[in-house]
C-alpha cells in the first residue's frame, strides 16, 4: 500500500527516549582506546619516512565519537566525555611503564597528536554550543 505524501498526516514526533547508558559507556571507553592505539602506532614508518596516520585517524574517530554521544544523549556536556577519556588515556601513555619502558616517541609527532586529535571535536562542541546559545537568544528576544 502506498501513501500520497501530499495527503498523508505528518508523523508524530518520536517520544523522548532514555539514552542507552551501556552504549554511551562503550563510546567513552572507545575514546580511551583510541588514545592508546594512536600512541602505540604513532611511530609507524613506511620505508625510512615517518607516517603518522594515527594523528588523522584519532581526529576523525574523536569527532565521530563526540557526535555519536551527542546524538544518543542530546547533551553537549555528556558529548565531551569521549574527549575526556581520550585525554586520560593519552596521559596514561605518557607515564612510564614497568621497568621505565616508554611508549611515547619523543619528537614532533607526540606534540601534534593531542592538538590534532582534540581540535576537530572541540570545534564541533564549541560551534554546537554557540548555535544553542544563539537559538535560545533568538527565541527569548521580544518581538516589536
Amino acid at each position: 500500500m502506498t501513501v500520497d505524501p501530499a495527503t498523508a498526516l505528518p508523523d508524530a514526533a518520536p517520544a523522548e527516549s532514555e539514552p542507552r547508558k551501556g552504549l554511551v559507556g562503550l563510546l567513552v571507553a572507545d575514546g580511551a582506546l583510541c588514545a592508546v592505539l594512536s600512541v602505540f602506532y604513532l611511530g609507524l614508518y613506511i620505508g625510512g619516512v615517518p607516517f603518522p596516520i594515527t594523528i588523522l585517524l584519532a581526529a576523525v574517530i574523536n569527532l565521530l565519537l563526540v557526535m555519536a554521544v551527542r546524538t544518543e544523549t542530546g547533551s553537549l556536556g555528556t558529548a565531551a566525555w569521549p574527549l575526556l577519556a581520550w585525554v586520560v588515556g593519552f596521559g596514561l601513555c605518557l607515564l612510564g611503564g614497568p621497568g621505565g619502558d616508554m611508549v611515547v616517541v619523543a619528537d614532533w609527532r607526540i606534540l601534534l597528536l593531542p592538538i590534532a586529535a582534540l581540535a576537530p571535536a572541540g570545534f564541533y562542541l564549541f560551534s554546537a554550543r554557540i548555535n544553542a546559545i544563539t537559538q535560545a537568544a533568538r527565541q527569548s528576544a521580544p518581538r516589536p
